[in-house]
C-alpha cells in the first residue's frame, strides 16, 4: 500500500527530528508509541533501514551519528597522532569514502601495522568515535584480543564457530558494526580465515549483508619491514614525509603473509585481496616522543615544564644501537613516566 506524500513527510519528521538535535537533548524513544494511520506505517518501514534501525536499538547516549562526528576524525589525527602522515592520509580517506558510499561491494578492511606505541590502538579508538557517539563503548563496536579471547591452539575450531556466530549475529542486528582484532601477530594461524566469507564480495550470506561493516586488524607483524624502509629513506638523506604508501604497502603485505608468527600467515584474506589497506605506522623519533609527552602533560592540566619533558624523552631507549633514531616503545610508556614526575 502506497503512502501519500504528506503522510510520508510527517513520519520522516518524527523519525529524523531526534537525529538533528544535540546529543544531550535527545529524549528516549519508545517503539510502543502509538502513531496513527499512515505515519505509523511509514515509521515501521523506515526503522527497517540499517541506520535508523541501529538508532532505535541503541539508547540516546550511544547514538549512531555518522554525519556530525566524521570531521572530528581528521582533526583528532592532526592534533594527537604524531609522525604518521601515511596513517592520516589513508585512514581518513578510507573511512570517509566507505561511509559515504551507498553501494559498497564489500566491508571495509584495514590492517594497521607497526611497533608498539606508534598509535594503532589510538587510531582504532578514533575511528570508533567517528562512527558512534560512545566510541569503543558502543554496543556495535566489538573488540577481540588474541591472547584473551583465543588463547588455546587446541580450541581453534571452537573459536572459528564462535567468531562466525558472533559476527553474523551482530551484523544482523546492526549492519554498520565495527570489529577490531588486536594482537593479530599472536593469533593462531588459520583462525582469522574463518571470517573470509564476511569480507568477500557477496551481496547476501544466508540473508545477511555484511557490506556496511568495518573490520580493523592491529598487528606488530611487518614492523621490521616498515623500519627498513624508513631507515633507507633516512640514510639516503630523505625525510620520513617523503615516504609514500606505494613505497611500502606491497612489501608490507608480503612480509605479513610470509610471517609464521602472524595470524595472517598464508591467510586467504591477503591471498584473495580482501584487505583494502595495509596501513604502516612508522617508528617514532625523539621529536615525536617529546610531542607525546607535551600533549599528555597538557591533558593532565599541568603547565609544561620543558626540563621534565626533555628528561622523559631522554629516558626512553632508541634504536638502531648506533644511530639511536627510533623509540623502541614509541609513546607507550610516556603515561607511566609522567606519574613519576607528577
Amino acid at each position: 500500500m502506497k503512502l501519500r506524500r504528506g503522510a510520508l513527510r510527517a513520519a520522516l519528521g518524527l523519525v529524523l527530528l531526534p537525529l538533528l538535535r544535540p546529543a544531550n537533548a535527545v529524549e528516549p524513544i519508545s517503539l510502543g508509541l502509538a502513531i496513527a494511520g499512515a505515519a505509523a506505517s511509514a515509521l515501521t518501514g523506515f526503522i527497517s533501514y540499517p541506520r535508523l534501525y541501529c538508532y532505535f536499538r541503541d539508547p540516546p547516549s550511544s547514538l549512531l551519528i555518522l554525519w556530525s562526528l566524521l570531521p572530528a576524525l581528521q582533526e583528532n589525527l592532526d592534533r594527537k597522532l604524531f609522525g604518521q602522515h601515511l596513517v592520516n592520509k589513508v585512514v581518513v580517506k578510507a573511512v570517509k569514502g566507505f561511509l559515504n558510499n551507498t553501494n559498497a561491494k564489500k566491508p571495509l578492511a584495514l590492517s594497521l601495522h607497526g611497533w608498539t606505541g606508534t598509535g594503532k590502538n589510538f587510531v582504532s579508538k578514533l575511528v570508533a568515535e567517528s562512527i558512534y557517539k560512545r566510541g569503543l563503548q558502543s554496543k556495535y563496536v566489538h573488540q577481540f584480543v588474541a591472547t584473551l579471547h583465543f588463547p588455546h591452539a587446541h580450541s581453534i575450531n571452537l573459536y572459528k564457530d564462535q567468531l562466525q556466530s558472533w559476527i553474523r549475529g551482530n551484523v544482523s542486528i546492526c549492519p554498520r558494526s565495527l570489529f577490531i582484532f588486536d594482537e593479530m601477530d599472536k593469533m593462531h594461524a588459520g583462525l582469522i580465515d574463518s571470517i573470509k566469507p564476511f569480507l568477500d564480495y557477496y551481496e547476501l550470506l544466508d540473508g545477511v549483508s555484511y557490506r556496511q561493516a568495518i573490520f580493523i586488524f592491529l598487528s606488530n607483524a611487518g614492523a621490521e619491514k616498515i623500519t627498513e624502509v624508513a631507515l633507507d629513506f633516512w640514510r639516503n638523506g630523505k625525510t620520513r614525509e617523503d615516504i609514500q604508501l606505494t613505497d611500502i604497502q606491497n612489501a608490507l603485505s608480503v612480509s605479513v603473509f610470509n610471517n609464521k608468527n602472524s595470524g595472517f600467515w598464508h591467510s586467504t584474506l591477503i591471498d584473495r585481496n580482501l584487505i583494502d589497506y595495509f596501513v604502516p605506522f612508522l617508528p617514532l623519533e625523539y621529536k615525536h616522543v617529546k610531542m607525546c609527552v607535551r600533549v599528555e602533560i597538557e591533558s593532565r592540566g599541568y603547565a609544561v615544564d620543558e626540563d621534565i619533558l626533555t628528561r622523559i624523552a631522554d629516558e626512553m631507549t632508541y634504536f638502531p644501537r648506533e644511530e639511536r633514531i627510533y623509540s623502541d616503545k614509541g609513546c607507550k610508556t610516556v603515561d607511566a613516566k609522567l606519574d613519576y614526575y607528577f
